[in-house]
């Protein structure tokens, strides 16, 4: 079986994520290729589409989010995404037992003993007038007849768990700042959620098989469930597994992919990248060694924004008053420096429409 080294790994990760060479795709096509975007920080998705496409214009993600073409909706991982509404629809019932589970494993001893499809139903029947609500209020509007959990408790397990629900804009549009306002998903998107295959079969396991390694293959089974948080796939990956081929890692793991996709030659040149916080070009793997080094893993998970130097992690950044600065992790070269400075002042230039090109290499 081929072994794919670190830099293989690294290259068919820059392609499948459209981080090698912006794509012409239409931000539709590009929130859908790359299964949604990690979204609990609501301006951090325009940068990530900043950073994929050529001549990537902010109000068309938010056109599409008002006209309700992608929703803002807590999915992969219990975290809130930026999906296309027909993902959003397609896959939200498959995650249902998930999102109760890491619900619970924060609130378990708040929630002893309440009946939790009596919950849902009794936070389906508030929201059924169309009146948008705060987790808060929707809590609130229930702490009556479930006093003991708490407002907080009790919000978590509807809002993120046991009632679908999109968060409206203006929350996520560009330059907005606006608190999270929630509607039932179907009743925003005017379509019911797609329920469970009934015979027992996966199919929507299985797209989400195929749709994870068309955006980060090749990957293994590990990295596969890091993103999703799906625990039940490998019964999918098994249907599927005469479509894919195989591979191994350095450490010897198996990694599985498309046939047909993207495996650039490991020399292939990287350009400089600004990735947002929490961008799942880091996240969607459980090893995630072959986009940034172990020492630097922390910052993935503390809502760090970073920068890839040759197609790997080497600096974090932030703005100050129209500013990008930019902390290097290591030494750069001086054509990494340089190319860095080249990308940071069209970043700056895009966050400030044009205002600024200003950019700090400390």
């Amino acid at each position: 079986m081929t072994v794919l080294g670190t830099r293989a790994l690294n290259r068919a990760t820059l392609a499948r994520q459209l981080l090698l060479d912006r794509a012409g795709l239409p931000v539709l096509d590009s929130v859908a290729h790359l299964c949604g975007l990690q979204a609990q920080e609501p301006q951090e998705p325009f940068v990530g589409l900043w950073s994929r496409l050529r001549g990537f214009d902010p109000a068309a993600l938010s056109d599409l989010l008002v006209r309700r073409g992608v929703v803002r909706t807590h999915l992969m991982r219990r975290t809130v995404h930026l999906l296309t509404a027909g993902d959003a629809l397609a896959w939200r019932a498959r995650h249902d037992p998930m999102l109760r589970q890491r619900v619970l494993g924060t609130y378990r001893r708040e929630l002893a003993g309440v009946n939790l499809d009596e919950l849902a139903a009794a936070g389906r029947a508030v929201m059924a007038d169309g009146e948008p609500r705060s987790m808060g209020e929707l809590a609130r509007a229930l702490a009556g007849r479930w006093p003991e959990p708490g407002p907080r408790a009790l919000g978590e397990m509807l809002v993120a768990a046991l009632v679908p629900m999109a968060q409206l804009p203006p929350r996520g549009l560009w330059r907005a700042k606006a608190g999270v306002r929630n509607l039932p998903l179907s009743a925003w998107l005017g379509q019911e959620i797609d329920p469970p295959a009934a015979d027992g079969a996966d199919p929507v396991g299985e797209t989400l098989v195929r749709r994870y390694l068309a955006a980060f293959g090749p990957a293994a089974v590990a990295d596969l469930r890091a993103w999703c948080g799906l625990a039940g796939l490998p019964a999918a990956v098994a249907a599927i597994r005469g479509e894919l081929v195989s591979f191994r890692d350095e450490r010897g793991r198996e990694l599985l992919d498309l046939p047909g996709a993207p495996r650039p030659d490991p020399d292939t040149p990287a350009p400089v990248r600004f990735l947002p916080a929490f961008d799942n070009a880091i996240l969607g793997y459980h090893d995630r060694g072959r986009i940034i080094d172990d020492a630097d893993r922390g910052l993935s998970v503390a809502g760090a924004r970073v920068v890839l130097v040759d197609g790997r992690v080497a600096a974090t950044w932030t703005v100050e008053d129209g500013a990008v600065i930019v902390t290097p992790l290591r030494s750069l070269s001086r054509a990494g420096h340089a190319d860095l400075a080249e990308e940071g002042r069209a970043l700056a230039s895009f966050l400030s429409d044009g205002d600024s090109d200003r950019v700090r290499i400390l």
